[in-house]
This record gives C-alpha cells, structure tokens and sequence, in this order.
C-alpha cells in the first residue's frame, strides 16, 4: 500500500450525503486532494466549490490508491464497486484500500474484505457517530476496524474528520463497535420517549420533564441532540428513523452471530419497525414518540395503568 506521505495525496469520496459532504470537505480543508463523486450532482458541485475535485463515474474515483465510501448500506457500496464504470472496472484503477464509512453489518463487511484480498485490496470499516454536526465541525468518533497496518495507512484521512480515532479490532470490529452504539441511543431514545408519554400522561409538560432529567444522571448526549425534538414534537429528521431500524438489524444480527441473547435490543428493534411500517421511517428517529404516544408500541393495544410488562 502506498502511504499519504504529504498533504497533497489524492483520495477518492464516494457518498455526498447528509455527513458525507461536510466529510469530504473536511478532508479538502486538510489539504488532501480529494476525488468525489455522487449519484445525484448537486452535492457533486458543492463539494468542488469547497476545494473538492469531481468524478464523472466511480471507476474514475478508484484512480486514487485510497476509496472511502459514506453510503447507507453495503448494497450501494456493492453497486459502486461492481456496477456500470464501478471501481473494480476501471482499466487506470490504483485503488489497493476501500474504507466503509457507512453503518454496515459487521458480518456482511468482513465477508466484503474476504471476496477483495484475493484481488489486492484491502477493506477496512470506518463507522462513524456524532451525526451532522460532527461532520460538519470534523469532531466525529470514528471506529475503525482492520489490520494494524491497514488502519494506520487510511489514520491521517480519518484523522481530518474526526477528533477521535480508534483502531476497534479486525475488519468488522468497527461496525460492531457501532452497532453497539446504535443500540444505546435507540434504547435511550426509546427510554426517553416513554419518559414523556409517562409524564405527560400525568400531567406534566414534556419541555419541563426533559430540562429537568438532563441536569441529573438521566442526562446524555442522545436528550442533549434529541431534546427539542421531544419536547416540541418536532419531527423533521435530523436522522431518519429508518436507519435506524436498518442498524438494529445489524444488532440482531451480530448478536445471533455471537450466540448471545439481548432482550432489549429486541424489544427495541420491534419498536422502531413498527414506526417504519407505519410509514414514518423518513422522520426522525425520535418518532418513537408518536408510535408510543399512539398506543401502537404495545401491539396496537394500550397497556392496562397497572401492568410493569408487556408482551407482542
């Protein structure tokens, strides 16, 4: 693998998105030379005017010896690698490390780096947290998964967008390392939204419960970030809760992998299906609210005042 020895080293950007556009234009403030592409223009155009350099086609991104994708799911990243002009087409292709920045499953993922090693390309997951504003202000955690070597090649680029970086393990150690994040916030999401149907219920104002629990112990960064959302039933997504419903899948999955029984990550992964079978995976993820508000948490029957347990 060649090494980012100076500022000026080319590395390709796959995925404008929410994050991934401030992402790239972190990595251009840096002083890399940044090769971007996008499905959709638009985003494409505002990642040259921060300093970025545009690709007509992926197969044009793998001419840079280091790929890093921020794509929802490792489908896209699969349509992006094998597809028309992919990144594995390209009769130029340099490209020897693909870095997954998406939230991925860490089963699927380690299966991704087994299928390139013999094609002399190394995959290292990337996974990161601390949602727009952490992209945008380059203070996100990033989980890294891969050989020692691997993951210290791909470090100054990680290093440009977030302000912790963290070798987790092997390849899929990054992404489970953040489906075990997904799993706290949602729980406490879910914690949170039941606090305030709870509270309501009994009267009390949401905005007064919710000023109230982040100055004890009950406080978090998810009630900090999730905080007028909860209060003022304001549901425009800052994250869309069908991503999350998608990650915890990946904690079901992990967990089936590693044999091991997680009762409240199941109980909250029906949770968040139910808000995307009802149609409201495009808003945010604290739409949990309504669905409890709703009654629709319990099976679509309320719970009895006296009950401590419920069943589907």
């Amino acid at each position: 693998m060649s090494s980012p020895t100076t500022r000026s080293a080319t590395v390709g950007f796959i995925g404008l998105g929410a994050m991934g556009l401030p992402m790239a234009t972190n990595l251009a403030k840096a002083g890399f030379d940044v090769l971007a592409w996008n499905r959709r223009r638009p985003p494409l155009d505002a990642a040259v005017a921060a300093g970025c350099r545009a690709a007509e086609r992926p197969a044009q991104v793998a001419t840079a010896p280091v790929v890093l994708t921020m794509l929802p799911d490792l489908p896209q990243v699969r349509d992006v690698l094998d597809g028309s002009d992919g990144l594995l087409t390209g009769p130029d292709a340099a490209m020897d490390t693909l870095v997954v920045m998406g939230t991925v499953s860490p089963v699927a993922v380690r299966a991704l780096a087994a299928e390139l090693r013999p094609r002399g390309i190394t995959v290292v997951d990337a996974p990161v947290s601390g949602g727009v504003t952490g992209a945008r202000d380059a203070t996100l955690s990033i989980m890294a998964g891969g050989a020692e070597d691997a993951v210290a090649h791909v470090r100054p680029y990680l290093a440009a967008m977030g302000s912790t970086v963290r070798r987790m393990g092997d390849t899929g150690a990054g992404s489970l390392a953040k489906a075990c994040n997904q799993l706290v916030v949602a729980a406490t999401l879910v914690a949170l939204a039941e606090a305030v149907v709870l509270g309501e219920r009994g009267g009390l104002e949401p905005a007064a419960l919710l000023e109230v629990l982040a100055g004890g112990l009950a406080s978090s960064e998810v009630l900090a970030q999730k905080h007028h959302h909860l209060a003022d039933s304001d549901f425009t997504p800052s994250g869309p809760a069908r991503y999350l419903h998608k990650d915890l899948g990946f904690v079901l999955h992990s967990a089936a992998d590693a044999r091991v029984t997680l009762p409240l990550s199941a109980t909250v992964a029906r949770l968040y299906a139910a808000v995307d079978a009802r149609g409201l995976g495009e808003l945010d993820n604290s739409v949990v609210l309504q669905l409890l508000r709703d009654g629709h948490g319990f099976g679509g029957h309320r719970p009895h005042p006296h009950h401590t347990t419920t069943k589907d």
